[in-house]
C-alpha cells in the first residue's frame, strides 16, 4: 500500500515538473497546450480518484465529506475534459458565450457543502434545520448566478458583459469557500486543523491563479500551457497529495460539544439570503440600461426563487417548532424528576433523624427493661402462692412483649439495603412459632399450623421477615392475654398470585374490638414499623376484627418471581431517568 502511495506521488509529481518544463521550454503551440491540458486532466483524475477510498472506508458524516470532495474534483475534471474536447480534439478556443462554464462554477458548491457538514464535530440536535439552512445558501447561489450571468449568456447575449458578471460572481464564491475553510481551522483541531489548512492553501492557489488567468485573459497574453497555468496545476496536484497524506481512519470527529454559534450564524446568513431577494428584485427593476427581456427574466425568477426559499423557510421553521417542543417536554420532565428527587431526599432525611430519635430513646427504654425481665424470672423461681403465680407469668410476658417492641423500633431504625434471596414462607412461620413458644406456654395458649404445601417461593430478607412473622404472633398473644385456653391459628395460603400468613386469634375481649373493625393497615407502633419493611418487600399487613371480638391479621408477599421481575423493572427506569437527566456532553 505504501509502495503504491509513492509511486502514486512521483506520477503526480512528473506531471507537474512535465508542466513546469514545458511551459519554460516550449513556445506557444499545439503541442503545448495539448500537453498541458492533458496534464491537468490527469492530475484532475487523480484528485477524484484518491478520495474514492477514503468515502468507501469510512461512515456517517465523514463518509458524506470525503464524497463530496471527491464529486468536486469530478466537476472540475468535467469542465477540463470539455475544454480539452474544444483544444485537442477540435484545436479550437472554447466559445465565449459557452454553456458549460456553469460546471466550473458548480464546482465549488460540493466543497462548501462538505464545510458545511463540518464533520470535526458531532452531529447536534439541529442537524436537520442546518441542512434546510445550508440548502437555503446553496439556492441563493444558484439564483445569484442565474440571476447575474445568464441574462447576458440567453436573453441578451454580450461577450464583455458575460464574462465580467462570470468573474464577479465566481471571485465571490472563491472568497467565501475561503472564508469557510478559514472558519473550520479555527474550530478545528489535531489532523481536522492540518486538513482545512492544506486545503485552504490549495484553494488560496487556485483562486490566485485564476485570477492571474483571468487578468491575462483580459490582456490577451494567456494561452494553454503558459506560465499562468503553473500555480493551478500545482493547486490541482495538491489535491491528490492531501488525499493520499490523509489516513482512512483519521481525522476522527471531535469528543466535546459542538459551538452553538455556528448554527446562529447559519441561520442568519440564511435569513439574510431569504431577505435579499426583495432587493435584488428592486435592483432589477431600477437598473433602466439594461434590456427590457433582462429586467423581466430577473423579476420572473426573483419571484419564483422567493416562492422556493419560502417553501424552505416554512419547512425550517415546523422542524425548528418540533424541536423546541421536545426540548421543552424534555426540560418540563427534568423538572419534575428533579422536584421527585428532592422530595425523595426531603423524606430520607426525615426518616433518617425519626430512626436516630428512635434508636437513641429504644436504647434507653432497652436498659431498664432487661433489668425487669431478670427480676421477673427471679421472681417466677421463687415459691409462689397459686395466686402470686400468673401474676408473675404476666409480668414476665409483658416485659418480653416490651423488649421485642423495642427490639422492632431498633430494627426499623437501623433498616438499609437488605440482601434478599429466595425464601419459603412456610418454614419462616414454623421458626416464628418455635421462637414465640415461651411467651404462648406461659399464656397457657395453644398455637395451632396450617400450612400449605403448594406454596410458591418468596424474595425477600429473611431476618427481616422473621421479625414481622414474630412481631405478628406477638401481637395476637398480647391481645389474647386475658384468654387463656383458646388456641392461635397460624395458617399460609395463595391469593392473588402472592402468599399470605394469616394469624387468627378468637374470642378477643376487649372494649375497643368491634371500634377497631376496618380492612386497612394497623396503625400499631410496631405492626407500623413491619409494615415499613414488608413495604420494601412489595407487601402489605392488613388486620380484620371480625365478630365476637376475633382478631385477623393477614401478611402479604408477592411470589419470587413476580417480585424479581418487578425489581429488576424499577432498576431499568430508575437507570433511565438517571440517563435522561445527565446533561449533554
Amino acid at each position: 500500500m505504501a509502495k503504491r502511495s509513492d509511486l502514486w506521488r512521483a506520477a503526480v509529481v512528473a506531471a507537474v515538473v512535465a508542466q513546469v518544463l514545458a511551459a519554460l521550454v516550449l513556445p506557444r503551440s499545439f503541442a503545448l497546450a495539448a500537453l498541458s491540458d492533458l496534464v491537468q486532466c490527469f492530475l484532475l483524475l487523480s484528485a477524484t480518484v484518491v478520495f474514492i477510498p477514503l468515502a468507501l472506508r469510512s461512515r456517517g458524516r465523514i463518509r458524506l465529506f470525503w464524497s463530496l470532495v471527491a464529486f468536486g474534483a469530478a466537476l472540475w475534471l468535467a469542465y477540463q475534459l470539455l475544454w480539452t474536447y474544444y483544444e485537442v480534439l477540435l484545436r479550437a478556443d472554447a466559445p465565449d458565450l459557452w454553456s458549460w462554464d456553469v460546471i466550473l462554477f458548480l464546482h465549488m458548491v460540493p466543497f462548501m457543502a462538505a464545510l458545511a457538514l463540518r464533520p470535526h464535530v458531532p452531529r447536534d440536535e439541529y442537524a436537520r434545520v442546518g441542512e434546510l439552512d445550508f440548502v437555503l445558501l446553496l439556492l441563493w447561489w444558484l439564483y445569484l448566478y442565474v440571476l447575474v450571468v445568464m441574462p447576458w449568456q440567453y436573453v441578451a447575449p454580450q461577450v464583455d458583459v458575460y464574462n465580467h458578471n462570470l468573474n464577479s460572481v465566481y471571485i465571490a464564491e472563491k472568497l467565501a469557500l475561503l472564508g469557510g475553510l478559514l472558519a473550520s481551522i479555527v474550530t478545528s483541531k489535531g489532523g481536522w486543523r492540518k486538513l482545512y489548512a492544506a486545503l485552504f492553501a490549495m484553494s488560496f492557489c487556485y483562486s490566485a491563479s485564476s485570477t492571474l488567468a483571468n487578468w491575462a485573459i483580459s490582456r490577451k497574453i494567456y494561452y494553454s500551457g503558459s506560465l499562468y497555468d503553473i500555480p493551478l496545476v500545482a493547486a490541482m496536484a495538491s489535491l491528490t497529495w492531501i488525499g493520499l497524506r490523509t489516513p482512512v481512519e483519521e481525522p476522527k470527529a471531535a469528543e466535546h460539544e459542538a459551538s452553538t454559534g455556528y448554527g446562529v450564524w447559519v441561520a442568519r446568513f440564511s435569513m439574510i439570503a431569504v431577505f435579499s431577494l426583495p432587493i435584488f428584485a428592486a435592483w432589477a427593476i431600477s437598473e433602466t440600461a439594461v434590456p427590457q427581456p433582462i429586467r423581466i427574466f430577473r423579476l420572473i425568477l426573483t419571484m419564483v426563487a422567493a416562492f422556493l426559499m419560502g417553501v424552505l423557510v416554512f419547512v425550517r421553521q415546523r422542524l425548528l417548532d418540533r424541536e423546541l417542543v421536545r426540548l421543552l417536554d424534555q426540560s418540563r420532565e427534568s423538572f419534575t424528576n428533579l422536584k421527585r428527587l428532592q422530595a425523595q431526599i426531603l423524606q430520607t432525611e426525615k426518616i433518617a433523624s425519626i430512626g436516630q430519635l428512635v434508636a437513641g430513646v429504644a436504647h434507653e427504654i432497652n436498659n431498664p427493661l432487661t433489668a425487669m425481665m431478670g427480676y421477673s424470672d427471679l421472681l417466677s423461681s421463687t415459691p409462689l402462692t397459686a395466686g402470686q403465680q400468673p401474676l408473675a407469668a404476666k409480668i414476665g410476658h409483658y416485659v418480653r412483649r416490651t423488649k421485642s417492641l423495642v427490639a422492632s423500633l431498633i430494627s426499623f431504625a437501623r433498616q438499609g439495603p437488605t440482601a434478599k434471596r429466595v425464601l419459603d414462607l412456610n418454614a419462616l412461620a414454623r421458626t416464628a412459632v418455635k421462637l414465640t413458644q415461651s411467651q404462648w406456654e406461659a399464656l397457657q395458649i395453644e398455637v395451632g399450623i396450617e400450612l400449605d404445601a403448594t406454596l410458591p417461593r418468596i424474595f425477600g430478607d429473611s431476618n427481616q421477615l422473621l421479625q414481622v412473622c414474630q412481631q405478628l404472633i406477638g401481637n395476637c398473644l398480647y391481645a389474647m392475654s386475658e384468654e387463656g385456653g383458646k388456641t392461635v391459628t397460624v395458617s399460609t395460603g395463595q391469593r392473588n398470585g402472592g402468599c399470605m400468613l394469616q394469624i387468627f386469634a378468637p374470642g378477643i375481649a376487649g372494649s375497643n374490638a368491634e371500634s377497631n373493625r376496618t380492612s386497612s393497615p394497623l396503625s400499631n407502633l410496631g405492626l407500623s414499623a413491619c409494615q415499613g419493611v414488608l413495604e420494601a418487600h412489595e407487601g402489605r399487613i392488613y388486620q380484620e376484627c371480625r365478630a365476637g371480638g376475633a382478631l385477623l391479621l393477614q401478611m402479604y408477599l408477592p411470589a419470587a418471581e413476580a417480585a424479581a421481575e418487578k425489581n429488576r423493572e424499577e432498576k431499568e427506569a430508575t437507570v433511565a431517568i438517571q440517563w435522561e437527566s445527565q446533561p449533554y456532553a
